[in-house]
């Protein structure tokens, strides 16, 4: 069983996502997971769930926060397309959170946190089905289908459990102080 952490845009705004990824038949990442910015990654979050303490003591002491999600980037030679975010809030619950459950460097690079973390909500992915000539047009069908691209408060961060390969449901969310 893997875990990994992340924070969901509003419903709304979650559902246009949804209808926007279902445009591309061979675009299966909404099978995979909800839309959402990923917090923290699947290192160190291990099948005894004692980190979970740790992350609800972090989440206690940190106050709601806004992002704004912005224009769409590729990770990659275009591999991944994700829509780009800024909050300076969501890097600092990311490093104190990845502090907390201290994977090893290792993992720290592999997954690319801490000072390697890029906040995204990824779009679609070579991966899941799309080519790089599906992830272009999809790049600016993202500029026209989705602007203006929301600003939003998180009070919540929301846990993640793989219940079979590549599927992800909610597993616990937790509210922020």
């Amino acid at each position: 069983m893997q875990y990994f952490i992340g924070v969901v845009p509003p419903e709304e705004f979650k559902n246009k996502i949804i209808r926007f990824q279902k445009q591309w038949k061979n675009n299966t990442i909404h099978q995979v997971v909800e839309p959402h910015i990923t917090l923290k990654a699947q290192s160190g979050l291990t099948e005894n769930l004692e980190w979970i303490e740790d992350i609800i003591k972090v989440c206690s002491n940190f106050k709601a926060f806004t992002i704004q999600l912005k224009e769409p980037k590729f990770f990659g030679e275009n591999d991944i397309l994700y829509l780009s975010c800024d909050s300076s809030d969501l890097v600092e619950i990311h490093n104190l959170i990845v502090n907390v459950v201290n994977p090893s460097k290792k993992q720290i690079q592999q997954y690319f946190e801490a000072e390697n973390f890029v906040a995204h909500m990824t779009l679609g992915k070579v991966f899941f089905g799309l080519t790089h000539e599906e992830l272009l047009d999809m790049a600016n069908y993202a500029q026209e289908q989705l602007t203006p691209y929301p600003t939003f408060t998180v009070d919540f961060i929301r846990i993640y459990r793989e219940n079979k390969p590549y599927q992800y449901m909610t597993y616990k969310d937790i509210p922020l102080g």
